[in-house]
């Protein structure tokens, strides 16, 4: 479905091209982390970007909503948060969730935008002339972030993209759409300015990821997604590697080359961002940590980090920064930092370790379990009987999803070896998949089932067996979950066009696999004529988990129906607490 355009860049647009870029971000995510071989070749590049991106995102929206609530700033009567506190939320989202190399840098592009889009606090908007300086203020800032810029990386392709964005005239899409097209262009010609990325046959990965933000934001102001970039854009053939080629001219490659790529060794030797070429004998660790502190020790921390490693970046500013280094010496990169002031969010990641990822240096318990599961679940009464079945559960409130960040969490808080994950809700398909990746870089062995509803976690949990081999668990788990239809009742909060009709707020919802099916006015007739309409295609047993808020004779009645009108069909009901959905039902 297209999306409906901007036509400035105001408080609306940032949130929208936030929703989109992560949206796409999701989408490549895969793609980007296996062409990931610089600096190093760790894989985890679209991973960070996605993580990045979500912070960033998740800033706009407290914004939104903070005002929405009549908070700090927000008058009764205002129409939303203003374009400076909207730019300045995204850039303070993505520089203190940045993440990676790439993440890092894209994180000081988007501050780069906001200084420019919040320089009038008195605009609400700005036209293609404030995106132009935007994009120019962006890519200088972040090639100035970063102490030994090399050509051919996403500092590359972020200063074609401004400087195409220059010689564009017109309103905030033109200018969009030509940042995009400049930004394109230089992906492409990267592999010829990096030996690192031609030996692969691939482009840079954080310059990928880069033009899909840059998509986004060609969405955001014209209402249409640019056409998707080819697979040469993404990995180019192995004939590249041993001689010059047009990039736009090289096919596809097939699905065994890609898998050559994600198989590049982190020992491999590929180049670094000062330039330097890491092998066996390049950098150990990456460290990564928020500081506060003052400009002047920000500098002389630059120059201790230089000389102790490579890939050095620091984005920020008005006393909070995002550091970021490749060194042997992990321990005197942190020391470093708390010289220059206040350290925190540390993480060091081994790039030659199976377990990768610790908190301000702490080793993790030498112990794990051998297999646990991990679960989103939408109230408390599913996460208490979750935990009884012995998941780890993430509580998702009421139109409050949980972040990426927050289920690599749990899945480290599992603290297993082998880990079952269960989304429990299609529209966390990209933040699930991003943190399963993540924690397989930290050596955890993931499993993502791609349960849309937390019935479907139910039957998946009922069948699982830890003490038998991991893959065959995870095969009976995804069987059982794919074998339960599910479906929710719920109340419209507003009108809306659905698959079933229009609805008016208030009127009763029935949702059968995600989809309106009916539209009714009571909430147990609706509800009977889900079940009626699920049961038609046949079923054994029907799950049935109320909202704190149902009406107290609903479980009887609609018990009595299927015990009625289905001999052969077994019901059983949970309490789910507060989650949303008056009644989720399951049918399998």
């Amino acid at each position: 479905m297209a999306q409906v355009p901007q036509t400035f860049f105001d408080a609306l647009a940032v949130r929208t091209w936030c929703c989109l870029a992560l949206d796409a971000l999701g989408r490549a995510r895969e793609e980007i982390d296996a062409i990931n071989v610089y600096p190093v070749a760790d894989g985890d590049t679209g991973t960070n970007l996605y993580f990045t991106v979500e912070s960033a995102a998740a800033a706009v929206e407290a914004v939104f909503a903070g005002h929405a609530a009549g908070g700090p700033g927000a008058g009764a009567d205002a129409a939303g948060p203003s374009l400076a506190d909207a730019a300045r939320a995204m850039a303070h989202g993505a520089l203190i969730g940045a993440r990676g190399n790439s993440g890092t840098i894209l994180a000081q592009l988007l501050r780069g935008m906001a200084q420019v889009l919040a320089a009038d606090e008195a605009s609400a908007w700005a036209d293609g002339q404030g995106l132009r300086l935007a994009l120019r203020h962006a890519a200088d800032s972040a090639r100035q972030a970063v102490v030994h810029p090399v050509e051919g990386t996403v500092l590359t392709v972020a200063s074609a993209a401004a400087e195409a964005a220059d010689g564009a005239e017109g309103d905030c899409g033109t200018v969009a759409r030509a940042a995009y097209e400049g930004a394109r262009a230089a992906l492409a010609a990267t592999p010829g300015q990096l030996a690192a990325l031609e030996r692969a046959g691939v482009v840079d990965a954080g310059g990928r990821g880069l033009v899909a933000v840059l998509a986004a934001l060609v969405e955001t102001f014209t209402g249409e997604a640019p056409e998707p970039l080819p697979a040469a854009h993404g990995r180019l053939t192995a004939a590249l590697a041993t001689g010059p080629a047009d990039p736009s001219s090289v096919p596809a490659q097939s699905s065994h080359a890609r898998v050559q790529v994600v198989e590049v060794p982190v020992a491999a030797t590929t180049g670094c961002a000062d330039g330097a070429v890491t092998g066996e004998g390049g950098p150990a660790f990456e460290v990564i940590y928020l500081l506060e502190a003052g400009d002047s020790a920000v500098e002389r921390l630059r120059e201790r980090l230089d000389a102790l490693g490579e890939s050095l970046v620091v984005v920020g500013g008005d006393g909070l920064w995002n550091v970021h280094v490749h060194v042997d010496d992990a321990g005197a990169a942190v020391e470093a930092g708390v010289e220059a002031g206040r350290p925190y969010r540390i993480r060091i990641t081994h790039f030659g370790a199976g377990d990768a990822h610790t908190a301000r240096g702490e080793r993790p318990a030498p112990e794990r379990a051998q297999r646990a599961v991990v679960a989103v679940v939408p109230g408390e009464g599913l996460a208490g009987l979750y935990t009884e079945a012995g998941a780890t559960t993430v509580l998702a409130r009421p139109g409050e999803p949980p972040a990426g960040g927050e289920l690599v969490e749990a899945l480290r808080r599992a603290h297993a070896r082998e880990v079952v994950l269960l989304p429990n809700d299609g529209e966390l398909r990209h933040a699930a998949a991003a943190a399963a990746e993540q924690a397989r870089t930290e050596g955890i062995r993931v499993a993502l089932i791609p349960t849309r509803s937390a019935v479907q976690g139910i039957a998946a949990l009922a069948v699982h067996e830890p003490d038998r081999r991991f893959d065959e668990d995870v095969v009976a788990m995804t069987s059982a979950a794919g074998a339960t239809r599910h479906a929710e009742v719920t109340v419209a909060e507003r009108q809306a066009w659905t698959s079933a009709g229009i609805c008016q707020a208030g009127d009763v919802l029935g949702l059968i696999d995600g989809d309106v099916a009916v539209i009714g006015t009571d909430v147990a007739t609706t509800a009977r004529t889900v079940l009626d309409r699920m049961l038609a295609a046949g079923g054994e047993l029907v799950t049935l988990v109320l909202d704190d808020e149902a009406p107290d004779t609903l479980t009887d009645r609609l018990e009595s129906h299927v015990r009625e009108t289905y001999l052969a069909v077994d019901t059983v009901v949970y309490r789910g607490g507060r989650q949303g959905a008056l009644l989720l039902i399951g049918v399998e």
